[in-house]
């Protein structure tokens, strides 16, 4: 499902359910020993499509932990993303010097709860998710879910915190006899920082996709790349 969001350069896995032959590293299951079974279920079955991921990039299998602001930590060389929500698993992954960083989120299409999306959007956003109300999309949970791909985007690429508020996103359908259930979105970063790769990230564009009672967003940023310069230069463009 995730991958139909997502450019060539990056692999994906997902599941629809518990993945019974998942199993943890040790140091893994630590983590997770003294919480409920549906929480270990889903660390562990998304793990084991991190695992999978890697393995179709050609690379070994290794312990995913997570690190501050449960970040996963990747294996050196590899930018990527995990989600899990009620019946769906999935995790995407890339070699660096592909993407600088991607950033990934599934939500069940279903109604915020109360309260949720003051706290969460802007009054422009506010008067988007009331425009369709009545709609087969539940707008409230798509916004929140790419929000939240903003977020997983942001933060293991420029280390520093984002509210809800300092994205103002906007979304645009699909046309075709699909497109209702799927288009693409821009973020636009209310506090733009510049990157480690010494680009101002002032936006990010992403896809996402309504089907099988889920929403999934999707956000991937092209790594730099070297092109052809003068034996005394070096230019850079986007990938």
């Amino acid at each position: 499902m995730i991958e139909s969001l997502l450019p060539g350069e990056a692999v994906a896995d997902d599941v629809f359910g518990p993945d019974g032959t998942a199993t943890l590293y040790p140091e893994e299951a630590a983590l997770v020993e003294r919480t409920t079974d549906l929480r270990r279920e889903e660390f562990t079955t998304v793990r084991a499509c991190a695992r999978r991921a890697l393995a179709a990039l050609g690379l070994p299998p290794a312990p995913i932990l997570p690190g501050t602001r449960n970040v996963p930590q990747w294996p050196e060389g590899v930018v990527g993303s995990m989600t899990h929500c009620a019946g769906y698993r999935a995790a995407v992954v890339a070699r660096d010097t592909d993407l600088a960083m991607v950033g990934i989120d599934a939500e069940p299409d279903l109604p915020l709860p109360q309260g949720v999306l003051e706290s969460i959007a802007l009054p422009r956003e506010r008067a988007w998710v009331r425009a369709g109300a009545g709609g087969r999309l539940c707008r409230d949970r798509l916004l929140f879910s790419a929000k939240e791909s903003v977020y997983k985007t942001w933060y293991p690429l420029l280390g520093t915190e984002l509210d809800f508020d300092d994205a103002d996103i906007t979304f645009r359908h699909a046309t075709g006899p699909s497109g209702g259930g799927r288009g693409t979105f821009t973020a636009r970063i209310l506090r733009p920082r510049t990157g480690p790769d010494g680009r101002v990230v002032e936006e990010f564009d992403g896809r996402w996709l309504a089907a099988r009672g889920l929403v999934v967003t999707a956000i991937t940023v092209p790594a730099l790349r070297p092109v052809a310069a003068p034996p005394s230069t070096v230019g850079y463009q986007g990938g």
